[in-house]
């Protein structure tokens, strides 16, 4: 595995997928992304556009093709999907993976790993997470804000990956100019993430403003500050170990956002698209609801986004 170059295969070329296909192949790996629709015809016809504040501007041919007529094997698949898309890329996972294949889910909702593992069992299914502001900006456009550019994923307990081939893919995503970490507690780390997106995307979206809003002391942010709490309390509860204090976490990570910026979510919900309202807001009451614990802040913002 150490001498040959891995192929990695994007199963969704938004904002994050989009990004990590771009970095990728700008360093000279070999990537493929699933797209559809105008999305995917901008692509063949131009090259996926990026727009980077790490990278610059670029315009790269990148071999991208649907889930459909995807015919190759990949080494490692990133499921990039949003995660009410999950099950719909549960076959192209099976017919792409070979013996050795990782798949690496990097998604915002939380368990994202252990649910596409009972899909697929007969393949090494990780988990992960990511810290990035990347969107998509047009048609076969992506657009990256900021410093921040971070991939953590590990295996669950009683995950055996290949040997050698989380250090592969960290140097190939380092090589790429994006920082990539092993996780050593891919749960602790996952549900640190689901913590923070569910704060932030809410939070935006409630009050309809972008992260700047956020980092100003006041109503905003103190409702950052309070579902933080609430989610920080259902992950003791869940057994979870944090390195450091969760709120202080969650404001040190939007503290270091682009002013302007604002979360997937909140741009789908302006746009009447489909959004992860599901798996940032109501899992997290759901999930703390069986667990007892009191969530006074998410049923506050919960009213304004029942259907």
């Amino acid at each position: 595995m150490e001498n040959d170059k891995l192929k990695y295969l994007i199963a969704g070329t938004g904002g994050v997928g989009g990004s990590i296909a771009a970095f990728l192949s700008l360093a000279g790996k070999d990537v493929t992304c699933i797209a559809r629709g105008e999305h995917l015809a901008a692509i063949r016809e131009h090259g996926l556009l990026l727009h980077s504040d790490l990278k610059g501007e670029h315009a790269l041919k990148i071999n991208a093709s649907t889930a459909e007529e995807f015919q190759g094997k990949a080494d490692v698949i990133f499921v990039c999907v949003k995660g009410y898309s999950v099950d719909s890329i549960t076959e192209l996972i099976k017919r792409a993976a070979h013996e050795h294949t990782v798949v690496i889910p990097i998604l915002n909702v939380y368990g994202t790993g252990p649910r596409i593992q009972r899909l697929v069992p007969d393949v090494t299914v990780l988990d992960g997470c990511i810290y990035i502001v990347g969107f998509l900006s047009d048609k076969g456009e992506v657009t990256q804000m900021g410093k921040i550019f971070r991939i953590v994923y590990g295996a669950h307990k009683g995950t055996t990956p290949p040997e050698g081939m989380l250090k592969t893919v960290q140097n190939d995503l380092q090589e790429s100019g994006i920082k990539a970490e092993i996780s050593s507690d891919i749960k602790r780390d996952t549900f640190v993430k689901w913590s923070f997106i569910s704060a932030m995307a809410i939070t935006g979206a409630y009050y309809d403003v972008p992260m700047g809003e956020v980092q100003k002391p006041g109503k905003v942010r103190d409702t950052f500050i309070g579902l933080s709490r609430e989610s920080a309390a259902l992950g003791k509860k869940l057994g979870i170990v944090f390195k450091e204090d969760m709120i202080e976490y969650n404001l040190k990570v939007v503290d270091k956002l682009a002013p302007e910026s604002t979360a997937s979510m909140q741009k789908d919900l302006a746009k009447g698209h489909e959004s992860e309202v599901q798996g940032l807001l109501f899992d997290m009451i759901s999930e703390a609801e069986k667990q007892g614990i009191e969530t006074p802040t998410y049923r506050m913002v919960s009213e304004k986004f029942k259907k």
